[in-house]
């Protein structure tokens, strides 16, 4: 059996605690519906965003771009798997 290699995008989203206010663009408008407000709250004392189910983000990018404290950054994870001994390498 020969071994095959796939390409798997995943997605990551950062957020800058401090500049996040919770006005709760992100969340409203993410197409995938994958942001949450987080228990955890900022010096302010505002809840700060957090990402509730990564494998469903599809990295539009959206949530960095309404964002009007450029809090949050969405950054590409690519994946290598091997189908024969199911080994994941993270690049």
């Amino acid at each position: 059996m020969s071994k095959g290699i796939r390409r798997s995008k995943h997605y990551q989203i950062y957020v800058i605690a401090e500049r996040c206010k919770e006005c709760g663009f992100c969340i409203e408008f993410c197409p995938q519906h994958v942001l949450c407000k987080s228990t955890e709250t900022n010096s302010k004392g505002y809840h700060i965003v957090c990402m509730d189910n990564s494998n469903k983000c599809s990295g539009c990018n959206i949530c960095s771009m309404i964002c009007p404290d450029f809090a949050i950054s969405v950054v590409s994870i690519e994946e290598e798997v091997e189908k024969e001994a199911e080994v994941v390498r993270v690049k």
